[in-house]
């Protein structure tokens, strides 16, 4: 019974090493070694990665190329004519224009039968609805700058707050990770001292208590470290599943001054620029409808020949070669009243933009004054959240102490254990908090 007991336990030692072996090789297979990534460069990453990013991009690339045609569309174009018609002869001849008789074509709306045209025309529209959809083109690329501007600073507030969160999110699981030594170590006295009579067996239970609350403490905090770092993969990395590692929270930065602040965010705002750039189009969209009442002029220049012979040269030297000019002038007299309501739609827009233009004004002082407000509350409460640390450090050192002496009881020791990390804690989510609240300040501003 013995050997059978012995050779089970050999085939499990093999197997167990087996699998472990196994488990080894793919890791080592699919494991890359973690990279180490700054702040900046995650920034970098995720303007490379986040597709919205990418779009507010691609709209601001197109407005710009939007803005040069309409801006092309004021000047004069150009285009070469090459033509060649036949129309089949009605048995008559009549004159075509230059010395001597022709064959007379079969269609009266033709000019004869072989007809050579190669012209070069230049075309030109003089009105105040072109120049004043240049000046909507010219407004929707600021906007779409603008735009891009805002993009990019939701982006990088994202980026930012996920980044220090991860930072946290290691740090609380390594701070709960001590907390479970610290209650297993407690539990193993408890344990002691209750086989030595010292101590009830109630103390032995609220340890190994507390011991498996920090248990699901611990585990709770992998879930959440591992799924912010997902999270901030999923903007840095084609593979969400990159090993990578972030810095820690350094030395808080100072606070600037309120009226710096201020005026940063007065001089570099992109939800302003475009709320601005939004009025512009709209008075310029105005402009345009109501050009609708006025008279365009078209200009027609144009240069080579049309003739019955390709060639510079007719029968008896007449020349094919020459020019004409012709100018146009539409006056617009009645569309039903389309032009009026298109009008109407423009100034309905214009209002619009207005109520915008006031409403972003009125929300950046909003912001500038909620955001110092808590970049202030979180720089003035690090000091004490570090005296809270030292605090509870210190509680919890004098009451194991009373309990080794037999002057405490557990429930106290456990009180100081959960007072101590509780401590930690709040003072890792505070350095975050100020660097968060710091960044959303810079990115306000212009400076991040």
């Amino acid at each position: 019974m013995a050997t059978m007991s012995r050779a089970a336990r050999e085939v499990r030692c093999v197997a167990l090493f087996s699998a472990m072996a196994a488990i080894n090789f793919a890791y080592g297979q699919n494991a890359a070694p973690a990279q180490h990534i700054t702040l900046s460069e995650a920034i970098r990453s995720a303007q490379a990665n986040e597709p919205m990013f990418a779009a507010a991009v691609a709209a601001q690339r197109t407005a710009k190329i939007d803005g040069y045609l309409a801006k092309a569309a004021l000047l004069p174009s150009v285009i070469y004519h090459n033509q060649v018609l036949y129309t089949q002869p009605n048995g008559q001849t009549n004159q075509g224009g230059q010395a001597g008789v022709q064959a007379a074509p079969i269609f009266i709306a033709n000019n004869a039968v072989h007809e050579y045209a190669s012209q070069a025309s230049i075309n030109e529209t003089i009105g105040v609805r072109q120049f004043a959809d240049a000046e909507v083109a010219a407004a929707n690329s600021a906007r779409a700058s603008a735009e891009l501007e805002v993009s990019r600073r939701g982006l990088v507030s994202a980026v930012v707050t996920l980044y220090y969160t991860v930072s946290v999110a290691e740090t609380k699981q390594k701070l709960l990770q001590e907390a479970l030594t610290e209650a297993q170590k407690f539990t193993e006295i408890t344990r002691k001292r209750e086989s030595a009579r010292e101590v009830a067996h109630a103390d032995f239970v609220k340890a190994q208590l507390q011991e498996q609350q920090r248990q699901r403490d611990l585990s709770d905090a992998t879930v959440v470290a591992n799924r912010v770092r997902l999270e901030l993969a999923l903007l840095l990395f084609p593979d969400p599943r990159t090993l990578y590692t972030t810095d820690s929270p350094g030395a808080p930065a100072e606070l600037p001054t309120r009226d710096e602040v201020n005026r940063l965010a007065a001089d570099n705002n992109p939800e302003i620029r475009s709320a601005l750039a939004g009025v512009s189009a709209a008075n310029a969209g105005v402009k345009s409808a109501k050009a609708a009442y006025l008279p365009d002029l078209a200009l027609n220049f144009t240069y080579g020949i049309d003739a019955p012979q390709f060639a510079t040269k007719g029968p008896e030297g007449v020349d094919n070669l020459g020019y004409s000019m012709m100018a146009t002038v539409d006056i617009p007299v009645w569309d039903w009243f389309s032009t009026q309501k298109r009008v109407k739609q423009s100034e309905i827009q214009r209002d619009f933009a207005k109520v915008t233009l006031t409403a972003a004004q009125r929300r950046l002082i909003a912001n500038l004054e909620v955001g110092y407000a808590e970049a202030a509350a979180a720089r003035d409460q690090l000091d004490l959240l570090g005296q809270s640390v030292q605090t509870a450090a210190e509680s919890l050192r004098l009451t194991n102490l009373r309990y080794t002496a037999g002057e405490a009881t557990a429930l106290e020791v456990v009180d100081a254990q959960n007072a101590y990390v509780s401590a930690q804690t709040s003072q890792a989510d505070g350095v975050v908090r100020y660097e968060t609240a710091l960044s959303a300040l810079q990115i306000l501003t212009g400076i991040l």
